[in-house]
C-alpha cells in the first residue's frame, strides 16, 4: 500500500512539472506560430504556401508567404483578409505590418465565377488618405494569389466600392491586378505608356523580402528588355530597393515557345561562385510572370541550360 501511494505520489508531482513546464512555454509556442509570414516555413515544414503582401517601413508592399489552414477559398479570404486586418492578435516579422483599419470586419465572402466578392463593415472607409491606395492593392493582390482567380469585387455594407474613401480616385469593379502595386511614374508624354511590373529586393530586419513596383513610361521596348535593363542597371532604383543582377549581364536573346519564356545571357548571369543566385532567378521570373502569360521561364548562359522557375511553383510557394 505503502509503495502504491509513494509511486502515485511521484506521479502526481512530475504531472504537475510537466503541466507547469507546459504553461510556461505557452508564450514562445505563440510566437513560433503566430508568425505566419516566417520565411523559413516552406524549408522547415516542405508545405506549400501562399502569397501574402504586407507593408514594410518604408511604405511599400512587399511579397511574403503565409501558411493558410483552410483548403476553402472561401477560408482562405477570410484568414487572408484576418491577417491584413490590424490588431491585437498578429504577430509579424519585425518591419512588416498589417494595414486594413482597426475594427473593420468582413460581413460576407462569395467566391464564384472566378470572381471573390469581399462586403467589409464600415470601419473599412476609416483609412487613412496616404495608405488607401496601397490597402486596395494589398488586398487585391493577396486574394487573387491565390489561384485561378480573374477579378476581386469589394463592398462595403452591401454597396460597391466605387471610390478610395479619401482622395474619392474612382474605382473599376471588378478590380484586377491592372490596379498596380507600388506605383511609380516616369513619363514625359501621355502617349505611348508602357506599364511594366518589376520585382526588386528588400531587406527586413535581415531577411529578403520581393517587392513589386508597377512602373508607367515612356518606352515602347519589349517588357523583358525593359525589366533586365532595370534590374541590372548601376542605379538602384531606390536606397531601400535593390537588385542583385550584375550591370553587367546582357539579354542575348529570348523567345517564347509552348508557354515558356526562353531567356539566353552572357557570362555575367553567374556570380563570383560561377553560380546564378536565386534572387536573381526570381526576381526575372516574378516580373516575367507579371507581365508575360506564360508558364515558365528558362535561364540559359550562351545557349547553355542553367536553371528554370515555373509558375506553379511560384504560386504554390515551392
Amino acid at each position: 500500500m505503502l509503495k502504491s501511494r509513494a509511486i502515485r505520489k511521484i506521479f502526481i508531482t512530475t504531472l504537475s512539472l510537466f503541466v507547469f513546464l507546459f504553461v510556461y512555454s505557452l508564450p514562445s509556442l505563440e510566437d513560433n506560430y503566430t508568425v505566419k509570414t516566417n520565411l523559413e516555413i516552406e524549408s522547415t515544414t516542405g508545405l506549400a504556401t501562399d502569397n501574402i503582401y504586407l507593408l514594410n517601413d518604408d511604405g511599400y508592399l512587399v511579397k511574403s508567404r503565409i501558411l493558410l489552414e483552410s483548403d476553402d477559398l472561401r477560408m482562405q479570404v477570410l484568414e487572408i483578409i484576418n491577417q491584413l486586418t490590424v490588431n491585437e492578435k498578429n504577430y509579424f516579422p519585425k518591419g512588416l505590418s498589417p494595414y486594413i483599419p482597426k475594427g473593420t470586419k468582413v460581413l460576407d465572402v462569395l467566391c464564384g465565377d472566378d470572381m471573390v466578392t469581399i462586403d467589409f463593415s464600415k470601419e473599412f472607409l476609416e483609412m487613412d488618405v496616404s495608405l488607401e491606395k496601397q490597402i486596395i492593392s494589398g488586398i487585391v493582390y493577396s486574394v487573387m494569389d491565390l489561384g485561378d482567380i480573374n477579378g476581386v469585387i469589394l463592398l462595403v455594407e452591401g454597396e460597391v466600392l466605387k471610390e478610395y474613401p479619401n482622395t474619392h480616385e474612382s474605382l473599376s469593379s471588378p478590380l484586377t491586378r491592372d490596379i498596380g502595386i507600388n506605383k511609380e511614374y516616369d513619363l514625359t508624354s501621355r502617349e505611348a505608356i508602357n506599364k511594366v511590373v518589376i520585382y526588386y529586393l528588400s531587406e527586413v530586419d535581415d531577411d529578403y523580402y520581393y517587392v513589386p513596383v508597377t512602373k508607367y513610361l515612356n518606352d515602347d521596348r519589349d517588357k523583358i528588355k525593359i525589366i533586365i535593363d532595370e534590374l541590372s542597371s548601376s542605379y538602384i532604383y531606390e536606397s531601400n530597393l535593390m537588385s542583385f543582377l550584375s550591370s553587367n549581364v546582357e539579354l542575348l536573346d529570348y523567345y517564347e515557345q509552348e508557354n515558356v519564356l526562353f531567356l539566353n545571357f552572357n557570362d555575367y548571369l553567374f556570380d563570383h561562385n560561377d553560380k546564378v543566385l536565386e534572387e536573381v532567378l526570381y526576381s526575372i521570373s516574378y516580373s516575367v510572370f507579371d507581365n508575360y502569360d506564360v508558364s515558365m521561364v528558362m535561364f540559359e548562359v550562351n545557349d547553355n541550360y542553367v536553371g528554370q522557375v515555373s509558375r506553379d511553383d511560384v504560386m504554390n510557394g515551392k
